[in-house]
């Protein structure tokens, strides 16, 4: 083995001749670093390359060997590096005091060279496993780590490129999406600071539902143009069919669980399928498709209905003009506790500042002034 890749062992001893004794006994197999005392045993230790083993002499002037190993392991950079004790204290009791400071092995002198050096070569061939090994959980880990964010963004992509279907068969665009997505981030962030809805709200439970928003009017694939694109006011009729998008959305998510065999057992579609099917339910019972009324309402979908009605009634559509913000506010508060959650309107009333800078951010206006370029 070249000189440079052989294993390096650090030896401590005061006694001159100890070391010279170890020196040439190790020095056909390993690179060798030999310190006088305590203080150059602590100096060759930060030395690179980092010794894969040190054999310790206990009895030293200054800092013993008890001292020199406590400060090696409580330092992190230092605190796998094996230990030997090798020294002329032979009982029991020291021994046990040895190991218990964190030696990895304890050899008396006088040392028996093939002793010593099988254990040196059996404790630096577990040391260096040990490394490869963390090494190897290190790169599965970030492996793991990477996969995982590659799977999030390509469930990102999948669901946004869906719910981008679904607009351009409405009249809406895609910064109705990032306005919606944001409104029901900033209700979520504000509920969690107030500690509401613990049992069913933490930081994982909020990033899904604020992923999963996009997907609310998936199920308007499914209405006739002749009614979704229509100008004026629904009949009847048109109504009960424009309404039905909401159960619509709702099958076409768990169709596509079923068609991939993913079961119910997708948190993100969970929450999809909550609020696709059930944001335009109201807190007082009179929304649709299913006439639920106050926690029996998916928090998804409560979250959902106040962030809808807000882009709905802060932007220009064909059949209306636009709402001031404090015109919206004002709704909000005059439906708190009818149409929306009241815990959720005075979340929404404490972020209304953001709810405005979010809608400026993301402008109609700046939207067809670029298309007129």
């Amino acid at each position: 083995m070249p000189v440079s890749q052989r294993p390096t062992v650090l030896i401590v001893d005061d006694n001159a001749e100890n070391l010279t004794v170890l020196g040439e006994l190790l020095q056909p197999l390993y690179q060798v670093r030999a310190a006088n005392g305590g203080e150059r045993a602590l100096q060759l230790m930060a030395l690179a390359p980092q010794p894969d083993l040190v054999l310790l002499d206990v009895m030293m002037p200054g800092l013993d060997g008890y001292a020199v190993l406590e400060r090696w392991r409580s330092d992190a950079s230092t605190a796998k590096v094996p230990v030997i004790f090798v020294t002329a204290l032979g009982a029991t009791a020291d021994e046990e005091r040895g190991l218990a400071h964190g030696a990895v092995d304890y050899i008396s002198k006088p040392v028996r060279p093939p002793i010593l050096l099988a254990r040196v070569a059996a404790h630096i061939e577990l040391h260096r496993a040990r490394a490869r090994l963390e090494d190897q959980n290190r790169y599965l880990e970030a492996e793991v780590a990477r996969r995982m964010q590659e799977n999030e963004r390509l469930r990102d992509v999948s669901m946004h490129a869906l719910a981008r279907l679904a607009e351009t068969r409405d009249n809406e665009t895609g910064y109705h999406l990032l306005r919606t997505r944001e409104y029901v981030r900033l209700l979520a962030e504000e509920l969690l600071a107030r500690g509401a809805f613990a049992g069913e709200l933490d930081a994982a439970s909020a990033d899904l539902m604020v992923r999963s928003a996009s997907l609310h009017d998936i199920g308007k694939v499914g209405i006739p143009d002749r009614i979704l694109h229509k100008e004026g006011k629904l009949d009847a009729q048109e109504w009960e069919i424009m309404k039905t998008h909401a159960w619509l959305g709702a099958e076409a998510i768990s169709q596509a669980e079923r068609d991939t065999g993913a079961g119910a057992g997708l948190d993100h579609l969970r929450y999809a399928k909550q609020i696709a099917l059930s944001h335009h339910e109201r807190w007082d019972g009179g929304g649709y498709p299913q006439g639920l009324a106050g926690l029996d309402i998916p928090l998804a979908a409560r979250l959902m209905a106040l962030a809808d009605v807000f882009d709905a009634l802060t932007c220009k559509r064909v059949y209306k003009e636009a709402w001031t913000h404090e015109a919206a506010r004002s709704l909000v508060i005059e439906q708190r506790g009818r149409h929306f959650d009241p815990v959720i309107a005075d979340a929404f009333l404490a972020r209304f500042a953001e709810f405005c800078e979010v809608a400026r951010r993301f402008s109609e206006d700046d939207v067809h002034a670029a298309a007129s370029v």
